[in-house]
């Protein structure tokens, strides 16, 4: 019997707590490393500056959210720029390519 058991996702292993990659923790430390700061150094007065205090942890959280069919927020936003900077017409290079040419 050839039985094989093969995990769902064999790339969890590689992972940090099998959900973040070394730059995912790097950018979400960094994002709250930059909020630690601004929240010591500017004076919370108002609502304005709270939020802009807060936000390098939000957006960094934001980015390194995991999300279900991809690793997480920041993948998918590379992967739509990729998509969309790329060339979308595609020259088809199949096996019947020169069907219909004339060949030598």
């Amino acid at each position: 019997m050839n039985n094989y058991l093969i995990p769902a996702n064999t790339k969890t292993g590689r992972l940090i707590l099998g959900i973040f990659r070394p730059f995912d923790l790097i950018l979400f430390g960094t994002g709250v490393f930059i909020t630690t700061l601004l929240i010591a150094f500017l004076p919370l007065a108002s609502t304005f500056v709270v939020i802009l205090a807060l936000s390098p942890a939000l957006i960094c959280s934001f980015l390194v959210l995991p999300v279900p069919y991809y690793h997480n927020m920041l993948t998918i936003i590379i992967e739509l720029y990729e998509f969309l900077t790329n060339r979308q017409t595609y020259r088809w290079r199949g096996w019947c390519y020169k069907v219909g040419k004339k060949t030598k």
